[in-house]
């Protein structure tokens, strides 16, 4: 009962260190995008405007709830939860810091790989269940963008599986601490790089962002939602961001390991790593214009997929050898 409870405790603490991250991981894009544009952000509310992101959140929620006639309730109000639950799940099963990890599981990495996946089908209800051609044409670019980029990534973190023998993510990174280089980062450039291009697709972050395409499809699959639903669809995106940025960090940065330990802060360094990737995020945003649909499709079919295939049987063959 009291391991029970403590594990309660621990993850409620974990889940608001994460909204929290969440929450001023908006104003961070804003303002970086911001000096990158050569413009001020947000300024405002509060000193510097770190108050923006409460303000946000407050507007989302006394905003009224539209829903109009024609939406399947039930599913119309359920897709926004599948996608934020689905994604907010996958914090579990990430180490933290040395025997720190909520769910210790043998499978980890099939299970964070299968919530992603699951996290899409609030994507796809929410379009079809809207009723509206907007959002059912960024349901079908939704469906077809998951399926060929989860692919690429699932294949790129096989080679990772092959060097440590292990699905569990503790395993995998007391295998990289094993090596030479103490990263899978190295070995693993290839892996790492198809890694890092799918999950930006899986996240429908900038240059993937073609399911909520603004200048073709108005917001995409959520065009139809308004107030604490969309502030839901919001949260599910950036709480994807984190949890792809710590899968990142767990499989080919050494996770929480790092130079030198910190007394009483045992995760900085894996929260430093989580940032680095963040940051690369949003730096990609402020950089690169969007992908046409031919150009997305093609790029995770005839390069990716053949490209991570490669790098896994180089891998398998090297690992027989030695």
């Amino acid at each position: 009962m009291d391991s029970t409870i403590i594990m309660f405790f621990s993850a409620l603490v974990i889940l608001l260190i994460a909204m929290f991250h969440v929450a001023y991981l908006t104003y961070a894009e804003r303002k970086i995008i911001a000096r990158m544009q050569q413009r001020l952000g947000p300024n405002r509310v509060g000193p510097r405007g770190l108050l923006q992101p409460i303000a946000d959140v407050l507007k989302l929620i006394q905003k009224e709830d539209i829903i109009h006639p024609g939406v399947d309730r039930p599913i119309f109000a359920i897709a926004p939860l599948i996608s934020l639950v689905c994604a907010a799940s996958g914090l579990a099963l990430i180490p933290l810091w040395d025997r720190f990890v909520l769910s210790n599981l043998n499978v980890g990495l099939l299970f964070i790989l299968a919530l992603s996946s699951l996290s899409a089908y609030g994507v796809i209800l929410s379009g079809w269940a809207s009723n509206s051609r907007y959002s059912f044409l960024g349901a079908l670019r939704a469906s077809a963008q998951v399926i060929s980029y989860e692919i690429a990534m699932s294949l790129s973190l096989l080679s990772v599986v092959l060097m440590a023998g292990s699905f569990n993510l503790q395993d995998i990174v007391k295998a990289q601490l094993s090596t030479p280089y103490k990263i899978y980062l190295i070995p693993q450039i290839v892996a790492f790089f198809v890694f890092m291009v799918s999950a930006l697709a899986e996240t429908n972050r900038v240059p993937f962002d073609l399911p909520e395409a603004e200048t073709e499809l108005v917001a995409g699959y959520f065009t139809e939602y308004s107030g604490i639903r969309f502030a839901i669809f919001y949260l599910a995106e950036y709480f994807g961001m984190i949890v792809m940025s710590a899968l990142a960090v767990t499989c080919f940065l050494g996770g929480y390991a790092g130079p030198f330990e910190v007394p009483g802060l045992p995760f900085i360094w894996f929260l430093i790593k989580v940032y680095a990737f963040l940051f690369f995020y949003i730096w990609v945003r402020a950089t690169l214009p969007r992908y046409r649909y031919d150009q997305l499709m093609g790029l995770g079919w005839k390069v990716l997929i053949p490209l991570s295939l490669l790098n896994l049987f180089v891998t398998a063959f090297i690992k027989l050898l030695v």
